[in-house]
């Protein structure tokens, strides 16, 4: 195997997803760098694979770092790999891989399986543009105003999440988005996979009324109606104009009728302008 770093993907759930390039791969490098030994080593059993495994995750990556970049300098072949799917997708190696590029050495992607796109695929919405996210934060305020920030995008939104968060996320989602379509995937490829579509609103009132939050959960909500799209500088124009005449509360209730936003996210891009032309909110 050429030296260098291999960023191979490995399955969400079904080991046979595998492919036979990422085999070759793992049993050719010198050293596989895992975020937890346990889940790797049971891939690499299924397929008698017997190269050792070193450690490299959110909480030991500044000292796990400099000695993989170490080894890479000596000429090794080195993998990187994630407990599921493909590395870097909300999991640790952006720096690892920024760092190894910047010392000159060879960075070589091993594609193959991602929940981000088994559950885009799956979804029955549209894939021609699509926005993903990762996790929304565990916080409720942090959540709707990161929500709303998301709203106008023109893109299938693609978000992951844990099952003890499912429900509140998705009564946020719900409350943010209004009634697109969306779907919730769970376990995808595993023996318990599930898949739920429909409205935002039903989705959100299936898991507050009790639906399994068991495993790992990836949510997909379709785009924003054309007619409800609103850019950011042209609500930003109307708020101008608005406020030229009105106060804060006025100006925001006329906006959010006349382009059918959310009223919460008018309020706040008022209060931006208020504050940054030096205005107190009226």
């Amino acid at each position: 195997m050429p030296p260098g770093l291999y960023l191979v993907a490995t399955p969400i759930g079904n080991l046979s997803d595998v492919t036979l390039r990422a085999l070759e791969t793992l049993a050719a490098v010198e050293a596989i760098a895992c975020e937890d030994s346990r889940v790797t080593k049971r891939l690499l059993e299924r397929y008698a694979i017997a190269t050792p495994l070193v450690t490299y995750h959110d909480h030991n990556a500044e000292t796990a770092r400099p000695k993989i970049l170490a080894r890479l300098e000596a000429g090794a072949a080195i993998a990187l790999v994630s407990d599921a799917g493909t590395p870097l997708i909300s999991d640790p190696g952006f720096k690892l891989v920024q760092a190894a590029q910047a010392a000159g050495h060879t960075v070589t992607a091993v594609p193959g399986a991602s929940a981000v796109l088994a559950a885009l695929t799956a979804s029955g919405l549209p894939t021609d543009r699509f926005f993903f996210e990762g996790f929304l934060p565990a916080r409720e305020a942090a959540r709707r105003t990161r929500i709303d920030e998301l709203a106008n995008i023109p893109a299938t939104l693609v978000f992951y999440e844990t099952g003890p968060r499912i429900a509140a996320m998705l009564n946020d989602v719900a409350a943010g988005l209004g009634g697109r379509p969306g779907a919730v995937c769970r376990e995808l490829t595993k023996l318990h996979e599930e898949i739920r579509r429909g409205d935002v609103a039903a989705l959100a009132l299936a898991y507050r009324e009790g639906a399994e939050t068991r495993g790992e959960f990836v949510v997909v909500i379709g785009p924003p109606a054309k007619g409800q799209r609103v850019e950011a500088i042209d609500l930003d124009d109307m708020l101008k104009r608005a406020l030229t005449s009105a106060s804060l509360k006025d100006a925001v209730e006329a906006v959010a009728v006349a382009t059918g936003q959310k009223r919460r996210i008018v309020y706040q891009r008022a209060l931006a302008l208020s504050r940054r032309d030096g205005d107190e909110p009226k």
